[in-house]
């Protein structure tokens, strides 16, 4: 029987493909066997587990293309670069967003009354025009060749609210705040998935969202114990964790899913 989670001769694109978990999707894609068109922002900086992969492919499996999701004149001549040098997507996987996680170097805190409308526009505007843009330009060639599979990363916190004792053992103040937008967000990334998947789902283009729970990185080990605490199965999710959903959903193991919401949260949102 042949393997349904396969992408052999497949084209991926992905953005937001050099940050946090830009590389584990791209890697994930790549091992499938998909050629992979990662784009990231001109001011981006490689993430070092990026260029481990840019490395170790050559440029007929993995392309750079350097692009904003809010310019749609960047966006045309990425896909028309996609189809040129790689070839038609078959694939996408919405990645690109605004996160501020209390592990940052530049960890902000504020207190609700003093959110600027500034930083929650920019979230809001990247995180959910920016995807609906990018699904708007690749996803319109899927729908002329008539399949296609658009994942958008959506999160936990599209569902939940962040829970505020995570970080109540930080000697910051004001103290900090996971910003509102974030999940707004991202609950309206679910949303559009939904509308899209009903729009392009007769011309054999399913739209879903992954969203993750707390992935393991350079969180402090209180926040670690606090939100371990919190997951049924007790841990936060390691990289590897989320490489099976993805393939899952960009592959023709799911041809019968679309509109869906998949959370790899570890149970964090079924209590």
């Amino acid at each position: 029987m042949s393997d349904p989670f396969r992408l052999d001769d497949s084209v991926a694109v992905v953005t937001g493909a050099a940050g946090k978990l830009g590389p584990v999707w791209v890697e994930a894609l790549l091992d499938a066997g998909a050629r992979v068109f990662a784009v990231e922002l001109e001011t981006a900086r490689l993430s070092p587990a990026f260029e481990s992969l840019r490395e170790s492919h050559d440029e007929a499996r993995l392309v750079l293309y350097r692009a904003d999701v809010l310019d749609r004149d960047a966006l045309t001549a990425a896909q028309e670069t996609c189809s040129r040098t790689l070839g038609t997507a078959q694939v996408l996987v919405n990645n690109a967003g605004i996160d501020q996680p209390a592990s940052a170097d530049d960890v902000a805190s504020y207190r609700m009354e003093d959110v600027s409308l500034d930083a929650c526009r920019a979230i809001l505007e990247v995180n959910t025009l920016g995807t609906f843009q990018v699904m708007q330009v690749f996803g319109a060639e899927m729908v002329k060749a008539r399949r296609g599979s658009i994942i958008n990363i959506g999160s936990l916190y599209a569902s939940v609210s962040p829970d505020s004792r995570f970080y109540d053992h930080m000697s910051l103040d004001p103290p900090f705040l996971k910003p509102p937008a974030y999940g707004a967000s991202k609950a309206a990334v679910v949303n559009l998935t939904r509308y899209l998947a009903t729009v392009w789902g007769g011309y054999g283009v399913r739209v879903n969202t992954l969203s993750p729970g707390g992935v393991l990185g350079s969180q402090d080990p209180e926040f670690r114990r606090k939100f371990n605490h919190r997951v049924p199965l007790g841990r936060m999710a390691l990289n590897t964790d989320l490489v099976g959903p993805l393939l899952f959903l960009a592959s023709d193991a799911s041809a019968y899913v679309t509109g869906t919401e998949l959370r790899v949260d570890g149970g964090f949102t079924a209590w």
